[in-house]
C-alpha cells in the first residue's frame, strides 16, 4: 500500500469510530456469531447498549467492525 492509500483508510476508520453497526449485520462482516463474540470479549470491538432493558439491542463500533472484516 503507498501512502495516499493508508491515508485513505485512517480517515476511513476516524469517520466511522462515531459510527454503530448492529450485532447482526456486524457478525456477517467479521465472519461470524462466534468470531465477533470472541472479539468483543477480548476488547478488540467496543460495543454499546443504547437501551436498559434486558434484551436491548447491541451496538458495534462501526471502526473496530471494520479492523477486522473477513474478506
Amino acid at each position: 500500500m503507498d501512502r495516499k492509500q493508508i491515508d485513505h483508510l485512517v480517515n476511513i476508520y476516524r469517520v466511522m469510530n462515531q459510527k454503530t453497526f448492529g450485532f447482526r449485520f456486524s457478525a456477517t462482516i467479521v465472519g461470524g456469531r462466534t468470531r465477533l463474540q470472541r472479539l468483543i470479549e477480548k476488547g478488540e470491538i467496543r460495543t454499546e447498549k443504547k437501551s436498559v432493558s434486558q434484551n436491548g439491542k447491541l451496538y458495534c463500533n462501526a471502526s473496530d467492525v471494520l479492523r477486522y472484516a473477513v474478506a
